[in-house]
């Protein structure tokens, strides 16, 4: 089958596992409205992190959508995402997606400082000194311990959202995704 575009396998990751302390991070922290430099710890937890390759990109995309189409927001934890994009990409990703008015935010990292510390940078195939993240999905307690970890081995290969939802809906405390509306 063509797919349209190469399966690339990716280097191994380094990143937190479940157990492990996530590392803290301040980076400006972009809504709809507004941004302001925030710490990851100064977040309402459960944290759902959500580290994506940069806005309009075709994984960006689609993760976000599929998360504000599953009403990810609803769930009861804080979920932002992280990238190399500016606060003004993500300003117009949240306009052009229909993400305005949800819970969603978005930290910018435009050095990509957060995926080198996380273990999860992607060089871009071709363009020397450029990476960003590989998609990657953490949830995290109050203290920043990591309790559910997944992060992609291959490009383009996304989250497997049952997963994702079942660990933020463990972590708010709810037995069914219909108890943490």
């Amino acid at each position: 089958m063509d797919l349209g575009f190469d399966v690339v396998e990716l280097p191994p990751p380094d990143h937190p596992e479940a157990g492990d302390r996530a590392p803290d991070f301040t980076r400006p922290l972009v809504d709809d409205e507004y941004w302001e430099d925030t710490a990851l710890s100064a977040l309402d937890a459960p944290v759902c992190l959500v580290c994506h390759p940069m806005d309009g990109s075709f994984p960006a995309t689609y993760i976000w959508n599929e998360l504000r189409d599953r009403g990810f927001d609803d769930l009861g934890a804080t979920v932002v995402g992280v990238s190399i994009s500016t606060p003004y990409a993500h300003k117009r990703f949240i306009e052009d997606h229909d993400l305005a008015g949800t819970e969603f935010r978005f930290f910018s990292d435009p050095a990509n400082g957060v995926a080198e510390t996380y273990g999860i940078t992607n060089d871009l195939d071709g363009m020397g000194g450029v990476a960003e993240a590989r998609p990657a999905t953490f949830v995290l307690d109050e203290e920043l311990t990591v309790q559910y970890a997944w992060v992609a081995r291959e490009h383009p290969e996304l989250p497997d959202y049952d997963d994702l939802e079942a660990a933020v809906v463990e972590a708010v405390g709810a037995t069914t995704v219909a108890d943490a509306d």
